[in-house]
């Protein structure tokens, strides 16, 4: 393998036009590849390359050459664990240390030439390494396998992608904070089956998805809590009769502990699922903001603004403001959930211990991962960046009888009438009110007691829409005092 100035050139078979491959396939022979000498790293049990499309469909270098720093470092701390045990001399673990070190500033560099003959990332730092320092480089893989290799170095992506998902969830919450901050003493309605049920404060509502965030971060720590256990010197399946010192490299990468079964060590792909799964709940959440942020944006709602940075226009239509990051992020969570499915799929009838079917873990989980974390951070530019538009809030906050239910609430308080009763006056001056065209608090007292006697003028205390919200006291309801609370006690425990 040769090395050169200037960008990565990658060639693999996702770059290939799906109908030239069929085509190639269908009108010329299976054959080897040009100059078909045996993979030098496959040993000399082969005395052929590979043919054209099997070097195609084999070939993980498009996309796991994303793997390099983590390979890199498995390597280094296998390096020195082979050196503290006298499996590998200090002179050649020096040079191997001193050659991955070349390896990867060429990497960052963008100077390596990635070919798909060499497979994948693990072959293509090896070869290189072998030509900066010669045949010490192929004493670097004595007790290890491409298997426990790669589930190393996968769980060393998993694991940096939680942490910087994490940091964006960190930042996401804060943005709701202070927004609910903002706005807790702001009344809009609140919905249940997408109809006016009863008031309730912005603020109140931005701390509901606040909660779900706390939750989606607690699940990422979890997956990352359990994944934390190293595969490194699980080797091909059986472990090894090298006196490895797993321990070792699995402090020198940031593990807990070695994994407890050779056989489970290089076969696990759970914390890749488990990563999906949160990844999935997550975008979920962030799904549904995204709906209520395209509804709440509307002409027809109007109750929040988005400026000129989060929307777009049309281009027949002058007077679109379009929320398309809103609308993409809505989008984003068909591709997370499809890469759980493609995964689980993929693991569902694989028998121990690996096969090269788990080669389809990386990409889909690569995709999520990037498509989750241009997610949040879009939500989280549009939560700092909406402004609601309180008055249209209030006025929509008493639309459809919303405060029917405190009436209800003060019958039972303060006549003691049962509730079942209480919900049928209710609804029976609910009715009346709809008949007059008026709201609830606009029914005249004696108008109310035509239909219950026992109600007095202190029942006007409770209606409307401001008096329903403060009077909404109990731990996490939607008074404007327990929002702040929720939002100090919040940004306390953040961290």
């Amino acid at each position: 393998m040769t090395t050169r100035k200037g960008k990565a050139q990658t060639a693999s078979a996702a770059k290939q036009a799906p109908k030239a491959a069929a085509k190639s396939v269908a009108k010329k022979p299976v054959k080897a590849a040009k100059g078909s000498a045996a993979n030098a790293l496959w040993g000399g049990r082969f005395e052929a390359g590979p043919a054209d499309i099997m070097e195609k469909i084999n070939a993980s270098i498009g996309f796991d050459q994303k793997l390099f720093a983590q390979d890199i470092a498995g390597s280094r701390a296998h390096c020195r664990m082979l050196v503290a045990q006298k499996i590998l001399t200090a002179k050649d673990g020096k040079a191997i240390l001193k050659g991955l070190d070349q390896v990867e500033a060429e990497i960052r560099a963008g100077k390596m030439v990635f070919d798909p003959k060499l497979e994948d990332i693990h072959m293509h730092v090896e070869s290189r390494l072998k030509e900066i320092i010669g045949d010490a480089a192929g004493r670097l893989h004595t007790a290890r396998s491409r298997n426990d290799q790669v589930a190393t170095d996968f769980k060393l992506w998993v694991r940096d992608a939680i942490d910087a998902i994490d940091a964006a969830l960190l930042e996401y919450q804060r943005a709701l904070l202070d927004r609910a901050e903002d706005y807790a003493d702001t009344v809009m309605p609140g919905f249940t089956h997408l109809q006016a049920a009863q008031p309730v404060t912005f603020g109140h509502h931005l701390m509901a998805y606040y909660e779900m965030a706390a939750r989606d971060r607690g699940r990422f720590q979890d997956c990352r809590r359990r994944l934390n256990e190293s595969p490194l010197g699980s080797a091909a399946l059986a472990g090894t009769s090298f006196p490895l010192d797993r321990a070792m490299t699995a402090k020198d990468l940031g593990f807990d502990r070695p994994t407890a079964n050779s056989l489970d060590g290089v076969s696990d792909r759970d914390f890749a699922l488990e990563f999906l799964a949160a990844a999935s709940i997550a975008a979920v959440h962030f799904s549904r903001l995204a709906e209520e942020i395209v509804i709440w944006s509307s002409a027809q709602f109007r109750f929040i603004t988005l400026t000129d940075a989060f929307t777009t226009g049309s281009s027949i239509m002058p007077q679109k403001r379009n929320p398309d990051a809103a609308e993409l992020s809505r989008a984003k969570s068909g591709r997370v959930i499809g890469a759980l499915n493609s995964l689980l799929i993929v693991m569902k009838g694989l028998p121990l211990a690996y096969s090269k079917d788990m080669q389809e873990d990386k990409e889909a989980t690569f995709d999520a991962a990037n498509a989750l974390s241009l997610t949040i951070t879009a939500i989280t530019g549009m939560i700092r960046d909406l402004k609601a538009n309180t008055e249209v809030l209030a006025a929509a906050a008493g639309v459809g009888f919303t405060t029917a239910t405190d009436l209800a609430d003060w019958l039972v308080q303060a006549l003691n009438m049962p509730f079942r009763q209480a919900h049928h006056v209710t609804g029976t001056l609910v009715k009346m009110a709809e008949t007059k065209g008026c709201d609830l608090e606009d029914l005249s007292l004696a108008e109310m007691q035509t239909v219950e006697p026992k109600i007095n003028k202190e029942v006007f205390k409770r209606l409307g829409v401001q008096n329903s919200v403060k009077s909404r006291t109990s731990f996490g309801g939607t008074a404007p005092v327990r929002v702040r609370e929720s939002v100090r006690r919040a940004k306390k425990g953040l961290k």
